[in-house]
């Protein structure tokens, strides 16, 4: 059996159709969302990777708990479900919900974080950054070392540099209320963190009495890809390796529209009872009373029940297997793509991809938009464009580490087919490479640009 391909555990009993698009529609369709990918319908994109959130098929089982989801404004039996889960996985008592990850986000910095702070993280992602930049604080990245080199197969980019967390907290662990800790480290290529490094954190966070918390959005995935590659877990259970990670954290938040496997949920959850009543305090101004915190009660039990369902063996086999299969082969064809890979995406190397393109001149959202020309491909743009920041002294903008494109792969969703029709895309597109030119961008919000910017392109110039 061992020798045997590996199938998706499931099958299909519901599907709903792809609209199959002209290039000369798709043209039309990227003028009029003036190069921005997130402004396209859903409607007018074939394969659509812009994002893994929310945008994954639901089990039977998930589908079965929405019908028995409870809509009392208070004291809903779904919500003791969705908190038994929670506590049972995670190990924390006190459990907040709220309609996403980005609220937990809002609602726990929003509580600790005061203007001069700093949050150190091994990668602060979009709306984690921008939530902790909104209380007043500076988001400090400390990727590992081995993350700078996209190409090196070095096993846990996701990683943490903790002499460097260990310098920062010596230095300035007064103006430090918490560490945060992303897994898998999305903006750094869906890698993963191990147990190792983790315990290195907690260790320096211990030294000056500081909390750990981890942004446990992939949580499963990561702790499958920590087994893959530390041959000290072998042997070990996914949910077992989960809950001694989290038992170093004094809590985290959690987008339920990544590893819990639904459409819309997330949650704060905390050890320290007086920080969750603070928590629920500021849940009632914004998200709702603390059994519903702006989820449904469906989506409460659709949660509960994805969070046990995400720990499944052969679902993690599966999920991490579909994305190898494409690293391997877009690797194979000399496409410039982050290795090793990660667990809910794969993540093109626009620099490497478009070597002829300044970095002002976005490579990954201009080769995002050719992605889409192609083959109606929406994918996403992790760079410049969405990770660039400006320079408190001289006020430039400087631009982010990687310019990378992320492929992100919704949860059984898309079939093996779908997979070879992405490669064939990318290789057309990496084969026409020198004659893409770059992009400017025209317009901007100041926060969060990358979902409504309006983009132009930029002739070569050979």
């Amino acid at each position: 059996m061992a020798d045997l391909p590996i199938i998706e555990p499931f099958r299909i009993k519901s599907v709903e159709p792809i609209r199959v698009t002209s290039r000369a529609e798709r043209e039309a369709c990227l003028e009029a969302a003036t190069g921005n990918l997130f402004k396209l319908r859903s409607l007018d994109v074939m394969i659509d990777l812009l994002t893994d959130s929310g945008t994954g098929a639901m089990s039977a089982e998930q589908w079965a708990a929405v019908m028995r989801g409870d809509e009392s404004y208070a004291g809903s039996p779904s919500f003791e479900r969705f908190e038994a889960a929670v506590q049972s996985i995670y190990g924390f008592e006190n459990v907040v919900p709220t309609h996403q990850g980005r609220a937990a986000e809002h609602l726990l910095f929003r509580t600790l974080l005061r203007p001069g702070d700093i949050v150190p993280n091994n990668t602060h992602f979009d709306t984690t950054r921008a939530n902790v930049e909104g209380a007043g604080a500076q988001a400090i990245d400390l990727p590992c070392v081995e993350s700078s080199d996209t190409s090196s197969m070095y096993l846990f980019k996701g990683n943490m540099d903790v002499a460097a967390l260990r310098s920062l907290l010596d230095e300035k662990a007064a103006s430090v209320p918490l560490v945060v800790v992303t897994m898998t480290n999305n903006a750094g290529g869906g890698q993963p963190v191990s147990l190792e490094n983790l315990r290195a954190i907690k260790a320096a966070c211990d030294a000056h009495r500081i909390p750990l918390f981890i942004d446990a959005c992939r949580f499963a995935e990561n702790a499958y890809l920590a087994r893959c590659r530390d041959a000290s877990l072998a042997g070990r259970s996914i949910a077992d390796i989960v809950r001694e990670a989290f038992d170093l954290a004094d809590g985290c938040t959690m987008s339920a529209k990544k590893d819990g496997l639904a459409n819309i949920g997330g949650f704060v959850a905390v050890r320290d009872a007086d920080l969750a009543a603070e928590l629920r305090c500021r849940l009632v101004v914004t998200e709702g009373f603390p059994t519903y915190g702006g989820m449904s009660g469906r989506d409460l039990d659709a949660v509960a029940q994805g969070l046990y369902e995400v720990l499944d063996e052969k679902y993690l086999e599966y999920r991490i297997a579909s994305i190898r299969y494409v690293v391997d082969r877009l690797h194979g064809a000399g496409v410039p793509v982050l290795v090793p890979h990660g667990g809910h995406a794969i993540f093109l190397d626009a620099a490497r991809f478009l070597p002829h393109l300044p970095r002002e001149q976005y490579p990954g959202q201009a080769l995002a938009m050719e992605l889409y020309l192609e083959g109606g491909l929406r994918t996403c743009e992790i760079g410049s464009v969405m990770l660039a920041h400006h320079d408190d002294e001289t006020g430039r903008e400087l631009p982010a580490r990687h310019e990378l494109v992320r492929l992100a792969i919704p949860r059984r969703t898309y079939t093996q087919s779908h997979m070879d029709y992405v490669i064939e895309i990318v290789r057309r597109v990496f084969e026409r490479r020198a004659s893409i030119g770059g992009v400017e961008i025209v317009s901007a919000p100041r926060v969060l640009r990358h979902f409504s910017a309006s983009f132009a392109r930029v002739d070569l110039i050979r």
